[in-house]
Parts: C-alpha cells; sequence; structure tokens
C-alpha cells in the first residue's frame, strides 16, 4: 500500500480550501449516508468553509457524474454502493491501494487530474487498531464480494491474516475475489452446514437486517462460530441487527462500522484538504447525529 491511501500529504493553506463543495455519490441509499452531517460538522471545527452535500446518480450514469465532478468543480468526492469499481474507468489515475483492490471510495484532485484512492482498506485497519484486534496470525471469515469486500479481503492479507475465507451470495465474484487479492472462497451453504472456525467475522455486505433480505437473513441465523473474538459489521444505523444478533448467541464482541466510518472518512479528508485532523474529531462528529 502506498503512502498516498494513508492520506498523508503537505498541508494546504486555509484559503486554498475555502468555500470548496465536497460530495458523496451512490443510488437512493446515499441519502441515508451520515457523511454529510460528519463531514460538515469537522469542516466546522477546524474552521474550514467545506460543504458536503449527497447526489444519487441512477445505474448506467456514473460515468456523467464522475465527469460533472470536472464541471462543476467539486473539490474532492467520495463514491459508495454500488459505484465503487464502476467509477474506475473514469478517472484518471488510481492510487497503488485502489489498483490493487480493483475498487474506490474517494476521488480527489491532483493538479488537474482526477485520481481514485480506497481510504476502507486503511479505515478498516485503524478501526481494528482502535479495538485491539491483531490480525497477524488470525483466521478472517469475510461475507461478501462487492467493493468493501475487496478493501477488506485486501487489508487482512496485507496485515498477514493466518487465513482469509470468501463466502456470500454471488459464488462467481466471491471466487473471482479470492482468487485475484488472496484468500479461499467457499460456499454459503459449506459455511453454514456445521460450526465454522474464525477468530474474526466481517460483514461487508449491504445486508444487516431482515428487511433488507429476509432469505439471506435466514441464513446467516444459521451461522455457527467456534473461537470467535470479535464480529464486524460494517454497515451502520441498522434495527434488528442480523450480525448483532449472531455475536450475541455466539457470546461473541460485536462492532458496526461507525468507528470505520470515522477513521476512513479522516483519510479521505486529509487526501481532500492537505489538513491532518485527530480521528476523535470524526467520531465526536458521529456522536453529535
Amino acid at each position: 500500500m502506498g503512502d498516498d491511501d494513508r492520506g498523508f500529504r503537505n498541508p494546504k493553506s486555509a484559503f486554498e480550501i475555502q468555500r470548496k463543495v465536497y460530495c458523496i455519490i451512490g443510488d437512493e441509499r446515499v441519502f441515508n449516508s451520515k457523511s454529510p452531517d460528519i463531514f460538515t460538522c469537522v469542516f466546522q471545527q477546524v474552521g474550514l468553509k467545506g460543504i458536503y452535500v449527497p447526489f444519487m446518480t441512477a445505474a448506467g450514469q456514473i460515468g456523467e457524474a464522475i465527469h460533472s465532478l470536472r464541471v462543476l468543480n467539486i473539490a474532492g468526492a467520495n463514491v459508495t454502493v454500488p459505484y465503487k469499481e464502476a467509477a474506475i474507468p473514469h478517472l484518471d489515475v488510481l492510487s497503488e491501494g485502489a489498483k490493487i483492490i480493483g475498487a474506490i471510495n474517494t476521488v480527489a484532485w491532483e493538479g488537474k487530474v482526477l485520481k481514485g484512492y480506497n481510504t476502507n482498506a486503511i479505515g478498516f485497519m485503524d478501526a481494528l487498531e482502535e479495538l485491539g484486534f491483531e490480525v497477524p496470525g488470525k483466521r478472517a471469515l469475510v461475507f461478501g464480494s462487492g467493493g468493501v469486500a475487496k478493501a477488506v479481503v485486501f487489508i487482512l492479507n496485507w496485515l498477514r491474516a493466518e487465513s482469509v475465507t470468501i463466502t456470500g451470495r454471488n459464488a462467481a465474484t466471491c471466487r473471482e475475489m479470492a482468487e485475484r487479492l488472496g484468500g479461499a472462497w467457499r460456499p454459503l451453504e459449506s459455511v453454514l452446514e456445521r460450526p465454522f472456525t474464525a477468530d474474526i467475522v466481517i460483514n461487508a455486505t449491504s445486508v444487516s437486517s431482515e428487511d433488507e433480505s429476509a432469505d439471506f437473513a435466514a441464513q446467516v441465523a444459521r451461522l455457527q462460530l467456534q473461537g470467535c473474538e470479535l464480529v464486524m459489521d460494517l454497515n451502520y444505523g441498522r434495527r434488528d441487527n442480523i450480525w448483532e444478533a449472531r455475536a450475541q448467541a455466539n457470546g461473541t464482541r460485536f462492532v458496526d462500522g461507525l468507528s470505520t466510518l470515522a477513521y476512513q472518512a479522516r483519510r479521505t479528508f486529509a487526501l481532500w484538504t492537505g489538513v491532518q485532523v485527530d480521528p476523535r474529531e470524526f467520531l465526536r462528529a458521529l456522536e453529535l447525529q
């Protein structure tokens, strides 16, 4: 992973980054994102006049959405589901980490060039560090095969997990991700048919409640874990969280995706502005929402 994915750049003057507009691009779920509130709060805390807004983009129009960043002089953007991979062909260049992962969540200007980054991976790593979970030598089970799952699998391998097992509803994409990023693919039914041994379980799918997918929720309810220390759901704000229920049934610690969101936001903020903000400011912004 290159230093650019960690968000360390030379600070710009406050004058250069005043009165800028930033955004998040996604489907209709973009209006449920906490990112506009978080970034707006942090802009105010550090004395910058940044504005952060959600833009819902229809399927098939991600190219036009990325082009609009140039036309409208948007200072920086987040890209969320389901466009973390689809946005890539429309950018000028990718960071080292984004190239390897094959998905982006942050777009920043580098001169007149639009560059794609993946701060999901480093934000996930920061969240694990905050939790005191040491990855080396641990066995991980990852649900999902989209952009977030790719970032998770990449960082688990980079941190030298003993094993990374990937499973989910889309067997073909799970298999392809395992082959490209490293890990073992297992069909979902084979994971659910008997107790599964893992030190950490990560939900990187978009589903965390029965309302979002009754079928998948029923499958998750069958999950039996052995030796599990931590269950992480990278979504947040879900009532009747199916992953939390599984963790409680197993007597395992559970965390949702808010801390990961805060840490990746901090990295994104640095890429956009050059300003390093204490991660506690982003966590505090979350608490205020």
